[in-house]
């Protein structure tokens, strides 16, 4: 896939509709279209239920559109198989989840490693790669610990090590603080800052709360399967 120096992602006239067991469908989401430049840092929010983790599925390639068109590095990837998906996913995305995602029988360094098993390295370069990212988020003290021995804090910055392994160009982060205190989600959200402006990684954020869009430097809100707010972060909420 070739990779625009510009615009990472691109959703043209986005539409998805779900089937419903007793026949018809229900539609979440409605006419979506914004772009995201590589070196944004993005938080896409909206109540329960407005259609924003349904439009996260879709730009990470997780699910596909009922219609419209889907963009990344200027390739539409709208049509493409499962398969074709996965390879997508593997090679350009990396993803931080609210509930860290984490294999709990495996150690940190092989939780780390696990995406890379599929880029045709060695165990050795995937050693490598997987220590070198615990160091960037200061973890590598920890590589042979359980996630179960780990705080909340530490397993997400285990999942963010994990995002990172693969050098992607994009991290998108789903209700990343949602299983965290409030002083360790600040903490990760400050890392994720440091990041997006030391690294130039694109960081695509899907939040609820307001004050965790505050750290991104743009804001998409969606209501009602909509958009009805892109720009900057406003001051307040009040008027979305």
């Amino acid at each position: 896939m070739k990779k625009s120096s510009e615009i990472i992602i691109s959703l043209k006239h986005i539409n998805k509709s779900f089937p419903l067991e007793l026949g018809g469908e229900q539609q979440v989401l409605f006419d979506i279209n914004f772009t995201v430049k590589s070196g944004e840092f993005v938080a896409i929010m909206g109540p329960s239920g407005s259609g924003k983790s349904t439009c996260m599925n879709i730009i990470g390639a997780l699910d596909t559109p009922t219609s419209g068109v889907y963009e990344l590095y200027g390739n539409d990837v709208t049509g493409l198989t499962t398969d074709e998906l996965a390879l997508v996913r593997n090679e350009y995305i990396g993803f931080v989840f609210q509930q860290f995602n984490l294999l709990p029988k495996r150690s940190v360094l092989d939780n780390v490693m696990l995406p890379l098993m599929y880029r045709g390295m060695t165990r050795e370069e995937r050693q490598r790669r997987a220590r070198e990212m615990l160091r960037r988020v200061g973890l590598e003290k920890f590589e042979s610990y359980l996630p179960t021995q780990l705080s909340g804090g530490m397993k997400q910055r285990v999942a963010i090590a994990r995002a990172l392994a693969g050098e992607p160009k994009l991290i998108l982060a789903d209700e990343p603080t949602g299983a965290l205190d409030s002083k360790m989600g600040n903490e990760i959200l400050k890392f994720f800052k440091e990041l997006n402006h030391d690294l130039g990684i694109t960081i695509v954020m899907i939040t609820h709360e307001f004050d965790i869009a505050k750290y991104a430097n743009r804001l998409i809100h969606i209501r009602d399967g909509k958009i009805n707010y892109d720009g900057k972060i406003p001051k307040n909420d009040d008027n979305l």
